[in-house]
């Protein structure tokens, strides 16, 4: 519309920052009130935004504007996460819950390959208006179907006993003392943050394999295209044995992936890299989302929840980041490389540091009653 870049900085940052200030106190209150309602609100709101894009893609209105409502979107989108991933739990069996977990991380990361080429072609076909209308059903028609969603497994709890300060300060206490959390967290932060290649994808497609833009929509497709096959794999036949260790395993070939497409001057190779790394990156994904899900108590999952995406969205932004910036001082390749090595030492040093979390075999033994009684 501006044909301006900076004004993609600027759409993607009217989005970011209120869904990272509102995480945590959108936490506090997915623990406090109902979630399923709480849900069904953010995708209203989030409803309510594309219309109010519809309207200005039609009226022709101001900039500015649209800027405005996507910071109201992305105050919508800090409840919408946490909720969904609070609310799971409620509405599956727990000897599902890892399977519903798998299916969901392929459904989600599906439709962010899916997704962008759909809104490409309504744009394509109708405009701005004929997508933001788009974005407006499917918002109803979640809102709808989410009504039929029976919750089986009691409401959230109301911890309504301290201030919104104390619910926040507990929540973090709570994740400082439980070191499968804290380990699986941090684990996933260090290793996007240090070890991620997407952003030097461009680099690599004009510079070190000399694909063009054709051969860089391919690269973009092979970590995604990874990620949803094994995804697809784990919805229909996820494993509950030696999931520390595996998790330790997944995040050590992501590194290696990584390795193996920052050296590769081979089109072939480095596609072939980019999809072991998105394989990899869904088991850890699968395992880390799991161990959450069965490590916390329902009445802390919301805040929980929380800092995990908190982690996560800072570890996707940061580590583009860090890529753009250590490509800019060393190089593409040293910096792909350097930050595969990073990705092997943080795994590591988190093998040693966080004992326990290696020694978890299965997904129930890091629930809070398991834990427990072995510390009993």
């Amino acid at each position: 519309m501006t044909r301006d870049p900076l004004s993609l900085a600027y759409v993607g940052l009217a989005q970011f920052v209120p869904m990272f200030l509102l995480l945590m106190p959108a936490g506090d209150l997915i623990d406090r009130y109902d979630r399923k309602r709480i849900l069904a609100l953010s995708w209203a709101l989030e409803a309510i935004c594309a219309a109010a894009l519809l309207w200005l893609s039609l009226s022709g209105g101001a900039v500015l504007s649209f800027y405005i409502v996507l910071v109201f979107y992305g105050c919508a989108r800090a409840f919408t996460g946490p909720a969904l991933s609070s609310l799971l739990p409620q509405i599956v069996p727990r000897e599902r819950l890892a399977a519903a977990i798998a299916a969901n991380s392929m459904i989600v990361r599906g439709s962010t390959i899916a997704g962008p080429v759909f809104g490409g072609g309504l744009y394509a076909m109708g405009g701005g208006g004929l997508t933001y209308a788009a974005c407006l059903l499917f918002f109803l028609a979640a809102i709808v179907l989410l009504q039929r969603v029976p919750v089986r497994y009691g409401e959230a709890m109301r911890a309504l006993e301290a201030t919104a300060w104390q619910r926040f300060t507990a929540g973090i206490r709570f994740i400082r003392s439980r070191p499968i959390i804290l380990g699986t967290i941090s684990l996933d932060l260090f290793a996007v943050l240090l070890g991620g290649v997407v952003a030097l994808l461009p680099i690599y497609a004009q510079e070190v394999l000399e694909v063009g833009p054709t051969g860089l929509g391919a690269l973009r497709s092979a970590m995604a295209l990874g990620e949803v096959m094994v995804g697809f794999y784990l919805s229909t036949r996820p494993f509950n044995r030696h999931v520390g260790m595996t998790m330790f395993i997944a995040v050590a070939v992501f590194g290696l992936a990584n390795m193996v497409f920052a050296l590769s001057s081979l089109f072939w190779l480095s596609f072939a890299a980019l999809f072991v790394a998105g394989g990899a990156d869904m088991v850890s994904m699968y395992i880390r989302s799991s161990l959450i899900q069965f490590s916390t108590p329902d009445a802390m999952r919301g805040r929980v929840n929380a800092v995990n995406m908190l982690f996560i969205g800072s570890s996707n932004e940061l580590g583009e980041f860090r890529a753009g910036t250590s490509a800019a001082w060393l190089g593409a390749v040293p910096a792909a490389l350097l930050g595969s090595f990073c990705t092997l030492a943080v795994t590591g040093g988190w093998m040693l540091g966080f004992r326990s979390l290696r020694q978890v075999d299965r997904f129930e033994d890091a629930s809070p009653e398991a834990q427990a009684s072995r510390a009993g």
